[in-house]
Formats: C-alpha cells, sequence, structure tokens
C-alpha cells in the first residue's frame, strides 16, 4: 500500500515540476500553538487527553471512572470494599488485518471466557473493531458483518495521480465514512453512554497532526455528554483514527478558543503509536486501589519478519524501508505495553498474527483474505490458544534458558 504511494508521488514530483500555480483544498485557520491545551471539542472538558501530556487529567477521569463503578456495584447490592477484577483490552492498527482482532473477538465470545473489559482502547483499524467489543457479544453479529464483507470500494475511491502534489490524500474516503455511519449511530453512542455511566471507558487514538501529538478520546464522555454534535464527533473521531496519512484523508475537528474557531487536523494515530493501552507516565500500581488487572493486547498484523528481496530501486528502497519502520514500531509499542504492564502488576496476554497464516493477499482488503483472516482469528479465539504471555523475543529468549 505504502509503496503504491511512494511510486504515485515520485512520478510526479518529475513529472509536474514545471507546473505553475495550483489548487490545494482550504482549511481554516490552525490552533495556535500555545493554545492547544485550551481546544475543546464541543466544549466538552474531558472529551480528550493527550497523551504525552500532563497525565493529571488522565488520572482524575480514571478517578471519576473508578466512583462510577462503586456506585453501580451499590445499586446492584454489590461489595465496594472486596473488588472484581478488572480487564483492559487494546486493539492496534493493521488495515484489513483488523478482520483477525474481529475474528477473535467473535471466537472468544464462543469459547464463553471473554470478559467484559473496564477498558478498551483502539488505534486505526483497532479504532472501528474497539466500540463492538467495548459493547460486549450483542454486537459481534454486526462486527463479523463489517469485516467479512468488507471491499476496497468500501473503503475508498483512489483519486487521479495529481492528487500526490494538488490533494489532502491519493484517495477519499467518503465510502468509509458511510461504513461507519451506518454502525456507529445514537444507539450505539447511547449504549456507551449507559456503559459510561457504570465506569467503564472506551478511548480512541488518533494523530494531532498540527501539534504532532497523540491524542486519546474520550468517547464515553462525549456519549454521557449529551452534545446534539456527539454523534458527529464520534464517527469522525473513528474515521480519523484509521486516516492512513498520504493516503486517505485527513479529519479536520472544528473547536473554539475565546470566540474564535479554528481547525485541527487529525490522522491515524498509527502515525505516532499503533497499540496504546494507558500512557506509560500513569503507575495504576500507585493509584491506592487494589485489585486485580488483566490486560489483553491484539495486535492486527504479524510479529516474524515479513522477508522480501529488494530490488536496487529508489522506489522499492523506499517503500521497503516504510514497510519495515511501520512494522519496527508495532513490535515497539507491543514491547512498550508489556513493560509497563509488568511495572503496574497487571497481567500480561498478547494476540498477533502467526506465521501459520499463509492466505495469499492478492491486494489491499480483498474480501478472500479477510475472511480467510477472519476465520483463523476466529478459530484462535475459539480454541483458546490466542494468547500469549511475552512478545515473541522475549517468548524465545525464554524458551532458550529452560
Amino acid at each position: 500500500m505504502y509503496l503504491r504511494v511512494v511510486l504515485a508521488f515520485a512520478a510526479l514530483s518529475v513529472g509536474c515540476l514545471g507546473l505553475g500555480a495550483c489548487s490545494i483544498p482550504e482549511r481554516g485557520a490552525a490552533v495556535p500553538a500555545t493554545e492547544t491545551a485550551r481546544a475543546l471539542p464541543l466544549g466538552i472538558p474531558n472529551a480528550r487527553f493527550f497523551a504525552d501530556g500532563d497525565s493529571k487529567a488522565i488520572i482524575d477521569e480514571g478517578a471519576r471512572a473508578f466512583e462510577r463503578e462503586q456506585a453501580a456495584l451499590r445499586a446492584e447490592g454489590k461489595s465496594t470494599t472486596r473488588l472484581p477484577p478488572v480487564y483492559y483490552l487494546a486493539v492496534s492498527g493493521g488495515g484489513d488485518n483488523g478482520a483477525f482482532g474481529a475474528g477473535l473477538m467473535n471466537g472468544w465470545t464462543t469459547l464463553g471466557t471473554r470478559p467484559e473489559f473496564k477498558m478498551v482502547t483502539g488505534v486505526s483499524t483497532g479504532a472501528l473493531i474497539a466500540p463492538f467489543a467495548f459493547l460486549g457479544p450483542d454486537y459481534d453479529n454486526a462486527l463479523r458483518d463489517v469485516y467479512t464483507t468488507m471491499t476496497a470500494d468500501k473503503v475508498f475511491r483512489v483519486r487521479g495521480l495529481p492528487a500526490a502534489l494538488f490533494d489532502d490524500a491519493m484517495a477519499d474516503t467518503g465510502p468509509l465514512a458511510e461504513v461507519i455511519a451506518g454502525y456507529a449511530d445514537q444507539k450505539m453512542l447511547d449504549a456507551i453512554a449507559r456503559e459510561y455511566r457504570k465506569g467503564r471507558l472506551l478511548l480512541i487514538g488518533t494523530t494531532h497532526l498540527d501539534a504532532q501529538r497523540p491524542v486519546i478520546w474520550n468517547i464515553g464522555a462525549i456519549a454521557a455528554s449529551g452534545h446534539p454534535g456527539g454523534l458527529d464527533l464520534f464517527r469522525k473521531i473513528l474515521r480519523a483514527s484509521a486516516a492512513i496519512p498520504g493516503l486517505f484523508q485527513p479529519v479536520l475537528f472544528d473547536v473554539e478558543i475565546d470566540g474564535r474557531k479554528y481547525q485541527e487536523m487529525h490522522v491515524d494515530g498509527g502515525a505516532i503509536a499503533q497499540l496504546f493501552l494507558y500512557p506509560p507516565s500513569i503507575n495504576i500500581a500507585n493509584s491506592g486501589v487494589r485489585r486485580a488487572r488483566h490486560a489483553y493486547i491484539i495486535r492486527n498484523a504479524r510479529l516474524d519478519p515479513d522477508y522480501a528481496a529488494s530490488e536496487r530501486r529508489t522506489i522499492s528502497i523506499a517503500g521497503r524501508a516504510i514497510n519495515t519502520m511501520l512494522a519496527a514500531s508495532g513490535q515497539n509499542d507491543v514491547l512498550r505495553t508489556y513493560f509497563v504492564t509488568q511495572r503496574d502488576g497487571v497481567d500480561y496476554n498478547l494476540a498477533y498474527i502467526g506465521a501459520d497464516f499463509q492466505a495469499p493477499k492478492p491486494g489491499e482488503f480483498d474480501q478472500a483474505y479477510m475472511r480467510a483472516l477472519y476465520a483463523y482469528g476466529f478459530q484462535e479465539g475459539r480454541d483458546g490458544r490466542a494468547w500469549h504471555k511475552l512478545p515473541p523475543g522475549l517468548e524465545r529468549a525464554a524458551a532458550a534458558t529452560r
């Protein structure tokens, strides 16, 4: 995918250098650098957090979620002194490989051991899966349908080659927006709000491109706000989280500061991190709340090397290097999350596409490939063999010392 983008851009860079004035899409004024933290979409103070900023706001939101959870337990006549274990789920990016995560979730339901998650996080294709995973097995059929009926024309429309220089992306993601609107409806948003009031959190990651900062969107707070623009904002967040830079359109968010209107440009959360559990600056072991904690990480990708002989051409080398950087970034995210959970005493469980999955992939969002990957993920989840206690490199090292 990325190789084709690089190829198109390079070709146009040569062919269009002689062109004069050109027109590019307009946008509203960007938020001044000094005011980034003050910009509040829809005026909702806890609608989002900067993952690389002061962790106090996130910690405070976690404390409020705990208070709501205790209130819900009391309402059900349950103890608030002997707290039940909590389960976290983080779903990574991976484009059409999200079919793996979708299949795994549904297979896990069939196994009968799938828990209710206290917190679900998602990035890119993981952001599209996250609401279904958050709301539970009642949404399994819809999740299956999204990832087994998907085709390229339901995701994007390819633009002409001049888009590499004169537009905001190589493809128009209007079709994806329609898919998102089809399932991310008011009923889903209301269901998310109900779960948020019980102390559960649904968090989606995007990249604030102007500020070069990772953003964590608090979907439950947006849903529970009752703001009439909440549903549209929810849909835009999902679309932004999957907006692969250069390939898919960025998403513009309208904000207002002191009566002045601005626009922020957001792209795929994977531009900074392909998955997240919670910021490493937060040590939940120091929260003062004693309870068992379990983290489940779904990496919608393989974690073994993808060998391919590289041609000695600029475009081939550049494309291969981009793919290598993305793979390394995903592996680093897996390792980072592992070490954070070990520091905080959180039980760690990792699932990823194994080397035994060998279905051919003739193109992006190929339906036959996605159905095969969904079936593979379903079987892994149903048979209870998806989860690993260590990332692959550490798993091999541990096996070697036995």
